[in-house]
């Protein structure tokens, strides 16, 4: 009989109606569980003690998850999650856990169990994907299984709330990848933002996702091409990523986009801007890890 880890973080999915809204209940998730599964597995469920708002979410708890997955020897994991950052959740378990050898599955809604919602259709769907899905980080949502990589949250209301963009293939030999304390951001550009409140921003971060026009272009400031340049040469990496969905970043393409590389800018392609902050996040990470012997 396979084993299969439930983490149950929080969220949606476990909730019940209070007197200021939904609040979390104790053992609804449980409840579920026992109806859905069936006998073809055992589970063994671990809640998060307290439960955590999804708005919470962040690399302390990646890193908490992380270290609970890799030590669970299974079939797999599914992890119950609020929806408001299952893009960023996902996007850092499948670079983090990249190579492992087991799905791990990711699973919330947009209404709570035992409201005739979308809670146990997606519940049902992640107990189904655990067992045939490939290995790799997973989301079970409206019908749908996606890879979490590239998970973008599209819709605030409907059920149907999530699309995936392709990302780039991952690494296929798993090594154990943590966050570090780090400070990072995602900074977007809107006309007429002044070069002074992008230099302000990044004076107090280690790097950034920089959320730029269509195919690569900024405004023709050269001040903010001197902010950029200043920050890259102190030690700030800046990764590029486009406003659009999909489609990516085209260098070269435009005359409007030449400062960001001459700034130093990286080009992230195709990245969503989850993915573009888990791979920043990560890799200077990697670099501390190094730096500090303890890689």
């Amino acid at each position: 009989m396979s084993r299969i880890l439930i983490l149950h973080t929080g969220g949606t999915i476990g909730m019940v109606a209070g007197p200021d809204g939904l609040t979390p209940a104790d053992g609804l998730l449980e409840q579920a569980l026992q109806q859905l599964a069936g006998t073809e597995a055992t589970l063994s469920v671990e809640v998060f003690d307290p439960l955590v708002d999804s708005a919470e979410m962040g690399p302390a708890y990646w890193n908490r998850l992380i270290d609970r997955i890799a030590a669970f020897q299974g079939a797999g994991v599914i992890i119950t999650h609020g929806t408001d950052t299952m893009a960023f959740t996902g996007a850092a378990l499948a670079q983090a856990l990249a190579g492992l050898r087991c799905p791990v599955v990711l699973c919330g809604s947009m209404q709570p169990l035992n409201t005739g919602g979308d809670a146990e259709g997606n519940l049902a769907l992640a107990l189904q994907a655990v067992h045939s899905a490939a290995p790799g980080v997973w989301l079970a949502f409206a019908g749908r299984l996606l890879p979490a990589a590239g998970l973008i949250k599209h819709d605030s209301q409907g059920a149907d709330a999530f699309r995936s963009v392709p990302q780039a293939p991952l690494p296929e030999r798993f090594r154990l990848r943590r966050f570090a304390p780090l400070r990072l951001a995602i900074l977007t550009l809107s006309p007429g933002l002044p070069a002074a409140a992008v230099a302000a921003a990044l004076a107090e971060l280690d790097g950034a996702v920089l959320r730029v026009f269509g195919a690569g272009t900024i405004m023709s400031d050269p001040a903010l091409e001197t902010v950029l340049a200043d920050a890259v040469a102190r030690g700030c990496r800046i990764r590029a990523v486009s406003q659009c969905e999909t489609g990516g970043l085209m260098p070269g393409a435009y005359a409007a986009g030449a400062a960001l590389w001459r700034a130093g800018v990286e080009n992230g392609g195709v990245e969503t801007p989850e993915a573009a902050l888990a791979r920043l996040w990560l890799d200077l990470s990697d670099a501390a890890s190094d730096l500090s012997g303890t890689g």
